[in-house]
């Protein structure tokens, strides 16, 4: 198991929740909500200087058969910008499935009401991505999910006409 905190992200149309982990990788805990517009990228930058990860993960949903559809293909997009935004930082793609649903399941077992969760429900779905990817790390020895990569254009070397 690596070393070093990381930051999970559960990156939803309307608000994204982000949660990290001590730098064992024992416990992941909720850092905030960040609304979806106007700027989320900036917030996400900022958080990323101040906590110092090792690596972000971002939560992709699949549907239940594994596959991808229009909101998988939004966090291939969201994941693509912030790995640009932040080219220092590993960012890894891993399964969100039934996250948001167990975040759920857990804060009314704490006795919130659906109404209250919806200030903390983003940020609970961050934890289970990052507890989720910590637990996989820690079965496997290898980092969780599938990396990030940028796409450089190709240099043109100032080639003139």
């Amino acid at each position: 198991m690596r070393t070093g905190t990381r930051l999970g992200i559960d990156w939803g149309e309307a608000r994204i929740g982000v949660a990290a982990c001590d730098p064992r990788g024992a416990l992941a805990y909720p850092v905030e909500t960040v609304p979806a517009s106007p700027a989320p990228v900036d917030r996400i930058v900022a958080l990323v200087a101040e906590y110092d990860p090792i690596e972000i993960v971002v939560g992709l949903p699949r549907s239940l058969a594994g596959g991808e559809g229009p909101a998988a293909a939004r966090i291939r997009e969201h994941a693509a910008q912030l790995a640009r935004a932040l080219p220092e930082v590993p960012l890894r793609l891993v399964d969100e499935r039934l996250t948001t649903v167990s975040a759920s399941r857990m804060l009314t077992g704490q006795g919130r009401k659906a109404r209250r969760q919806r200030s903390v429900i983003d940020q609970a779905a961050a934890v289970a991505i990052l507890t989720d990817a910590l637990e996989a790390e820690r079965s496997t020895g290898q980092p969780p999910g599938e990396e990030v990569t940028i796409r450089r254009e190709p240099d043109r070397g100032g080639t003139q006409q």
